[in-house]
């Protein structure tokens, strides 16, 4: 009993940990049930993971191979396309679908907030999970390196997302596009980069990983002292519907219906 108990703290703590640091930065504190909602979502995103990972081993048997018996070009593809790509694009639906319309979101560090959450929540069932079955070593390893790894890939998605908004409230519709994108495409390079060094075995990779993490662990934290430190509401051109997000032009909304205070 005593082990599990320490198991389970391994799994969860350093999620706490962040979580409350990233929590701690936000000015204009996010309501809890929204954080409460993206964590969960989070959970449910490495659920999907798991469903569409089964699905592409299904219909592209390469990825059901064993990653420890390819060649590197193939690792590689194996990585950013079977690990990281999907990984990262269930977190980008959760948190999309949860946050991106939500009349709260109204700063960029609003999502950077929303998309950690989805990635710890992530973090936290995927710790959990490895934890049990490996033991206290691989638990703090993973507190040292997979979760904040998750929170940093989140991050990002969180930042980009976050551009994508301003580009829409001000009907930059171009840029837009270009920084959705980005929210899926630069944490699916982080991640994939992370797990392409570990997986390979060699030491040059090793070597190249820890730098890599080093160098993503100052990026992230200046990149969040920074946004954190905005405290700037985005500039509507337009009116949207709290509700829905819909550009609103009258007292209620044509799309759900919600009148308009």
């Amino acid at each position: 009993m005593l082990n599990e108990l320490i198991l389970f703290a391994i799994s969860v703590i350093p999620v706490v940990i962040i979580g409350g640091f990233i929590y701690k930065k936000d000015q204009d504190k996010e309501p809890k049930r929204i954080l409460i909602k993206l964590f969960l979502g989070g959970i449910g995103s490495c659920i999907l993971t798991v469903i569409a990972s089964l699905i592409i081993e299904i219909f592209i048997p390469f990825f059901s191979l064993d990653a420890s018996k390819l060649d590197l070009l193939s690792l590689l593809i194996y990585v950013f396309l079977g690990i990281a790509l999907v990984e990262e694009f269930c977190k980008w639906i959760m948190a999309y679908s949860l946050s991106y319309n939500d009349y709260h979101f109204d700063e960029l560090y609003d999502m950077i907030i929303y998309c950690v959450f989805v990635a710890l929540g992530f973090a936290c069932f995927e710790n959990l999970f490895y934890v049990y079955q490996s033991g206290i070593t691989v638990g703090i390893f993973r507190a040292l390196l997979a979760v904040p790894g998750h929170a940093c890939d989140g991050m990002f998605m969180g930042y980009y997302l976050g551009l994508s908004k301003i580009s829409s409230v001000n009907n930059n519709q171009t840029l837009k596009r270009k920084n959705i994108l980005l929210s899926i495409l630069v944490p699916t390079i982080t991640h994939g980069i992370y797990d392409y060094c570990l997986l390979t075995e060699k030491i040059p990779f090793i070597v190249l990983f820890f730098l890599f993490v080093i160098l993503m662990y100052i990026f992230a934290l200046r990149r969040i002292n920074k946004v954190s430190n905005l405290n700037t509401k985005f500039k509507y051109k337009d009116k949207f519907c709290p509700n829905c997000g819909n550009v609103v032009n009258s007292n209620y909304c044509p799309v759900c219906g919600r009148k308009n205070e």
